[in-house]
């Protein structure tokens, strides 16, 4: 899980960048986990806006990750690492999102 992997990284950061961007970045992983899982049980035609919620958040949690390594706070490597782990859960997210837009018209 990517989260297992973040949360081993964030305490080798500097001080500086585990007390900014760092609890920033561990709480939207934080939010876009608990989406997901509150997506996962409920009724299907209320899945939208939890997905589009989840979505967002994985979005400003890339955005921040990004700032992260342009200021050097994460190497590079770790930045890759983290990258394509988040890159295939945007891939499944939209792909629920998809699923789920294709139930709702067809009703």
């Amino acid at each position: 899980m990517v989260y297992k992997i973040w949360h081993g990284y964030l305490p080798r950061f500097s001080k500086d960048h585990r007390y900014t961007l760092g609890f920033k970045i561990d709480s939207l992983f934080v939010e876009v986990i608990e989406t997901l899982h509150q997506a996962q049980y409920i009724f299907w035609r209320q899945k939208q806006s939890y997905l589009t919620k989840a979505s967002s958040r994985l979005d400003t949690l890339k955005f921040f990750l990004q700032i992260l390594w342009e200021i050097n706070g994460i190497e590079n490597k770790k930045y890759i690492h983290l990258s394509k782990h988040i890159e295939e859960i945007g891939k499944m997210l939209g792909g629920w999102i998809k699923e789920t837009n294709l139930k709702n018209q067809t009703l």
